[in-house]
């Protein structure tokens, strides 16, 4: 990694460009892939691969092998984060469209607010923090009224409680990855992660019957692609245009990707699925919008020595767009 200074300009522009439109169109690769492959066993394929690949890659750079109580943290916060966040997303994208679930996500800022407080000996919020919040739900009222995106009949009620969920399931996580032993390495946490992670996301797709009539040979070019591009793009060089920023830049502006991402997911959607822009979802994304950053530009705190990096929520909003001791999702 290059320092501050010895970092050009334009290098630091390509990476935040990097990752406000990679991470913002991980959504619409999910929406692609799981047209044809069950979204658990495509999320545990997706994680499982790019995990192998990059936990091999930092022990072949000299990386120590984590201890047992990594691997347990990292079990614990790959669940929570991959498995019950990233692979309820790509679930609810089955049944909600891409713009949609991307903005609903941006609501876990609201989570991790209120979890923080409510923690033993957690912090309470400012009080211009509390605005924030009451934008955040007030947009998620207004967004997931049934006449939001333009739809014909009304939103599916299981994709909602799934998508909130997963917001809730990715604040844990993330509180929780605050507060337990990690390993030095920032990537080589992220690569213990996926692979906990994509390890219950297979025994998720067993439960749920996924695998029941389903056939590789049925998955479509287009779904192979996205998956593709959701290893090689959203998790490989998005991953590393973002942990390169938390090396020449503050987390707070890293952070900002949190509520670029929904803006580049809403319109990916309808350039590419058609899916509907009404004004009430242009009133919706501009207030969840409001509020994710009021509450992230008065929630950040001084950085901590050691960070701990952990993978967007489809890619994202990652978990430490709230704090600048977090370095954290597609």
């Amino acid at each position: 990694m290059s320092s501050k200074h010895a970092s050009p300009r334009g290098l630091v522009i390509a990476a935040f460009a990097a990752i406000y439109l990679i991470w913002g169109s991980t959504y619409l690769g999910i929406g692609l892939a799981v047209q044809s492959m069950p979204p658990h066993i495509m999320a545990a394929i997706r994680f499982t691969i790019s995990g192998i690949a990059l936990y091999g890659v930092m022990r072949l750079r000299g990386n120590a092998a984590p201890k047992l109580v990594h691997w347990r943290s990292a079990a614990i916060i790959g669940i929570f984060l991959l498995g019950l966040g990233n692979g309820s997303v790509s679930w609810a994208e089955t049944m909600v469209p891409t713009g949609l679930a991307a903005l609903l996500v941006a609501i876990v800022p609201l989570w991790m607010v209120l979890l923080e407080w409510l923690r033993p000996h957690g912090i309470k919020p400012r009080a211009s923090v509390f605005v924030g919040i009451a934008l955040g739900l007030l947009g998620m009222l207004l967004l997931i009224g049934p006449s939001a995106l333009g739809l014909d009949r009304p939103l599916n009620p299981l994709g909602i409680a799934i998508l909130i969920s997963a917001t809730l399931c990715w604040a844990i996580g993330s509180i929780y990855s605050r507060h337990t032993p990690l390993p030095e390495s920032p990537l080589l946490l992220t690569g213990m992660e996926m692979l906990m992670g994509g390890a219950f996301l297979f025994g998720m797709s067993f439960v749920l019957g996924e695998w029941q009539g389903f056939e590789f040979a049925h998955v479509t070019t287009v779904s192979w692609l996205a998956l593709a591009y959701l290893i090689l793009i959203g998790a490989f060089l998005g991953f590393s245009a973002y942990v390169f920023l938390l090396q020449v830049s503050t987390p707070a502006k890293v952070s900002t990707y949190a509520y670029v991402n929904p803006v580049v997911a809403v319109v990916l959607g309808w350039a590419v699925n058609g899916e509907s822009i009404t004004p009430i979802t242009l009133i919706a994304s501009a207030i969840i919008i409001a509020g994710v950053a009021i509450i992230t530009y008065f929630n950040t705190r001084p950085q901590r020595e050691r960070q701990a990096f952990t993978p967007p929520q489809t890619e994202q909003p990652p978990h430490l767009m709230l704090d600048e001791s977090k370095a954290a999702r597609h």
